[in-house]
This record gives structure tokens, C-alpha cells and sequence, in this order.
């Protein structure tokens, strides 16, 4: 054992303590590292919980162990930053560099959509968008010079992705496979990859532009909140026709037809609409999507279709049902649809520690119909969040205040958290809609969050106790941090 561990007096440092699989793990923060206990090192942690000690004194208040293996316990719990010194250690944050490159850029091909869905962040009371007087669609001058920038500003990237966004994206689907073309050979002659996806509400869906779509390979999110009944309550067209009908025989036709990439399902819960299990149940089984994705609706707490405290938590009793089934199928080796899951274990596996919620701003922008460049597809057309034009690139002040007040040292109310290196505080939009700062952590989510990431964390240790193979497949799943 090093001189230092063995003169040293120890107490606990930050890490969150959970069981999986008969055996003991910890969660380290801010490393997010999952480190496994073995019953020495358990004991150690049971003892420093209720007071101080240094080696000597652990050693005799564990006599059953011998002296070395306490030793040695000890000294794997300080190296993985377990356990601390009263000094503790100096773990300076770190900020992203000046240059950051990009990664992913989502492109807004238009600012219009053909339904008029309640709760829409776009369109609905929430809204932070300001397109009045800018184009409605993106032209093809605009999209060149999207791609341009995007891969200008991407240099040291091998891998890259664009994604297709809306308004309803489809609405300007010739400008969508004059991009794809262009693109492509750009990449092609960069010698870098280029992959693509999109998100839509199916309304506009043809035999060919499926065909086009499974032919390059282009990812597809569909935007549904589950059967008819549900869907229909607030996913309507400007009329208030609900546009379920409409959308399920197009479903079907994409999901018969698109086999080269997977196909989602992208759910908004809502007040009216938070009966998970039939969602899921409905869109896998009676549709046929390969994941689907759950997320809140974006909203202050005052809209009717906002869900409160305790409709939060009928949902994650619902993700706990989902999820348990989801380790039970990854047990037997089997794909779950359930991506909320997937995702979440993903970050854990990979050692992900956030220093920001997501990539906006950071690894990703989004673009608008103007050109205006954007932290992402939800802050565009929204003039205070500017952050430049493809024209002349980003505006690195912008970029910068953006990205400090972002930062999860900024975030005082985080500093204490567990959960943090997996939340980061939360969505960045979802703050300034709810407390007018894109900086604010998201604090109606505070116990939700650290609910559902305990959840996943002894979802991942049991597979990793007792099915570790199936865990292979993340090792190739990428995130942008």
C-alpha cells in the first residue's frame, strides 16, 4: 500500500451505491465510472458512511479480513476516487476548446408544417420561434451553404451526420434529395462518412419517397403518440381533424418497405396522453416499430396538457415496468424496443460524464430556412439565440456565453447531484421555457431523472453480471458529449 494511503485518514467521496445481479457496484461521480464491489471494499464503504478512519483503523475494526487485502481494497477505492482524503481532490472542470468540431447538424428544411399539433414547441403557446419575415422554406443556395459550413467546421471528423428537420420535413423533400446527392459527394471526396436521418409526421409519405429513403439509407423517426384515441387528442390538422388515419397506413407501408436502417417511434407524454404501456404495446406490436422513444412535453407548468408532479410519476412507473421487461429481454440476448433504456445504459457503459446536457451548440447546430444557425433544431428561427449564419460561421462569443452558462459548473443546484454526469441539468430549451434561461437546470425533473437513472444503472450491472456479451453492441453505438 502507497505511504500516502497509509498515513491518510478516509472518508467517502462522491458515488452512488446500488445492487444488481446479487452483487455491489457503485456509481462514481463525476468520473461515471461503475466500479463493483467486492465484500472487503462494501465493508470499507459500511464503516467510512458513519465516520472517518484511516487504514490502521479499518484494519482493526475488520479482523476478519487480513491486514493486506484491506489494504488493498483501500487503496483501489482512493485510485478510483471512491473514497478521498480530507483534502480531497482537485478536479479543475473542463471546458470545451474554442474550436470545438462539429459533428451532427440538423437542417430545418422548412418552418411550416400541415398539422397543428396543441402542444407543439413551434407552433403552440410555448413558442420561442420568430420567423416573421424570413423564408419559409430553405432554398437550395441555403442548403450548399449549410453543408459547406458544416463541413468546414467538422475538420477532424471522420464520421458525420446530418439530419433532416421541419416544420414537417417532407414538405420540402426535393430540396432534401438535392442535399443528399451533395452532400455525399462532398464526403466521398473528403474520403470522410456520411450518414443521414430525418424526423416527420408520416402525413407525407409516398411509395416513393419510402423508396428513396431506404434506398440511401436515411434513418426515419416518426412522430406518434400511440393509437387513435391517443394520437388524435392533440396530434390534429388545422381543422382538428385527428391525423392518426392518415398516418398509420403510411407506417405500415415504411416499416414493410425501409429495411436498411431501423425505424422510431418518437412519443410526446402529455396529461392527456400518458399511458405508456399501451403506446408501446401499440406502436411494436400493431405497427411494428423497432424502438420507440418516450420524452415529456416541453411546456411551462401552466399549459392544460403539462404533466404534473405526480403524472411524472405514473410514468415512471410505467418506464419501470418497460424497463425490467427490457433486462429480461437483454438476459435471453434479445433486442427490446424500449430506446429510452438503450440510450440511457449506452452512457453508462461508455463512462459518459457530462460537462453539458447534449451536443448543442457544441458538437451540433441546427439551421434554419434563413440560414441563421442555431444551438439546435429547437432554438431555430428564435432571434436571441442566434448564434450566426452559414454565410460567415458561427459567432464564437455567442457560441462561448452560450456554452458557459450551459456548463454543469454553472449549475450550483447540480453541484450536489449523483445523477449529474448522465443529466447534466437537462434539456437547454426545456430551461428557458420553463425558467427563461437556457442556463437553468431543469429542476422539475430533479427526482424523475435520478429515479430513472438508478433504474438503469441496476438494469446494466444485472446484465453485466449475467449477460455481459449483450453488452458488446453499445461498445459501437456512438454519443456526442
Amino acid at each position: 500500500m502507497s505511504a500516502a494511503v497509509d498515513s491518510a485518514v478516509y472518508r467517502p467521496a462522491e458515488f452512488h451505491r446500488f445492487e444488481a445481479g446479487g452483487r455491489q457496484f457503485v456509481y462514481l461521480v463525476p468520473s461515471a465510472g461503475v466500479f463493483e464491489l467486492n465484500e472487503v471494499s462494501g465493508r470499507i464503504l459500511d464503516l467510512l458512511a458513519a465516520a472517518p478512519h484511516s487504514a490502521e483503523m479499518l484494519a482493526e475494526r475488520l479482523p476478519q479480513y487480513a491486514p493486506r487485502d484491506v489494504f488493498e481494497a483501500l487503496e483501489e477505492l482512493y485510485q478510483s476516487h471512491a473514497i478521498q482524503t480530507p483534502e480531497g481532490f482537485h478536479e479543475p472542470p473542463q471546458q470545451p476548446p474554442p474550436q470545438f468540431p462539429l459533428q451532427s447538424l440538423v437542417l430545418n428544411l422548412t418552418n411550416q408544417c400541415n398539422l397543428s399539433c396543441q402542444y407543439c414547441y413551434e407552433f403552440g403557446e410555448d413558442k420561442i420561434a420568430t420567423p416573421d419575415g424570413k423564408p419559409k422554406f430553405m432554398d437550395w443556395e441555403t442548403a450548399t451553404q449549410a453543408v459547406d459550413y458544416f463541413f468546414r467546421d467538422s475538420a477532424g471528423r471522420r464520421s458525420l451526420h446530418i439530419t433532416f428537420f421541419g416544420g414537417e420535413t417532407l414538405m420540402n423533400f426535393p430540396l432534401l434529395k438535392r442535399v443528399v446527392e451533395y452532400a455525399r459527394n462532398k464526403a466521398a471526396g473528403e474520403g470522410r462518412s456520411l450518414d443521414f436521418s430525418l424526423t416527420t409526421n408520416a402525413t407525407l409519405l409516398t411509395p416513393q419517397i419510402i423508396q428513396f429513403l431506404s434506398e440511401n439509407q436515411i434513418g426515419v423517426t416518426v412522430s406518434i403518440d400511440g393509437p387513435k384515441e391517443m394520437n388524435d387528442a392533440l396530434r390534429v390538422f388545422s381543422t382538428g381533424k385527428g391525423s392518426y388515419d392518415i398516418i398509420a397506413p403510411k407506417v405500415k407501408q415504411l416499416l414493410a418497405e425501409h429495411k436498411t436502417r431501423p425505424i422510431a417511434a418518437r412519443v410526446t407524454l402529455t396529461a392527456q396522453v400518458a399511458d405508456v404501456l399501451k403506446i408501446f404495446r401499440h406502436l411494436t406490436e400493431e405497427l411494428g416499430f423497432q424502438e420507440v422513444g418516450f420524452a415529456p412535453v416541453t411546456t411551462s407548468s401552466k399549459a392544460l396538457y403539462s404533466i404534473g408532479p405526480s403524472g411524472l410519476d405514473r410514468v415512471l412507473e410505467q418506464f419501470r415496468e418497460l424497463a425490467l421487461e427490457y433486462r429480461d429481454w437483454a438476459l435471453a440476448g434479445r433486442h427490446h424496443a424500449f430506446s429510452n433504456v438503450s440510450d440511457t445504459i449506452a452512457e453508462i457503459h461508455q463512462g459518459v460524464s457530462k460537462s453539458h446536457p447534449c451536443g448543442a451548440g457544441l458538437g451540433l447546430v441546427g439551421v434554419g430556412p434563413s440560414g441563421d444557425i442555431s444551438p439546435c433544431h429547437r432554438f431555430v428561427d428564435s432571434d436571441p439565440h442566434t448564434l450566426g449564419h452559414v454565410s460567415h460561421g458561427m459567432d464564437r462569443d455567442k457560441q462561448a456565453d452560450f456554452l458557459t452558462r450551459g456548463h454543469i459548473h454553472s449549475k450550483y443546484d447540480c453541484h450536489s447531484c449523483w445523477a449529474r454526469p448522465v443529466c447534466a441539468g437537462g434539456c437547454h430549451h426545456e430551461a428557458f421555457v420553463r425558467y427563461g434561461d437556457t442556463g437553468h437546470p431543469n429542476l422539475h425533473y430533479c427526482d424523475w431523472i435520478r429515479g430513472w437513472t438508478d433504474l438503469c444503472l441496476q438494469i446494466y450491472g444485472e446484465i453485466a453480471v449475467r449477460n455481459p456479451e449483450f453488452l458488446a453492441h453499445f461498445d459501437r453505438r456512438k454519443t456526442l458529449q
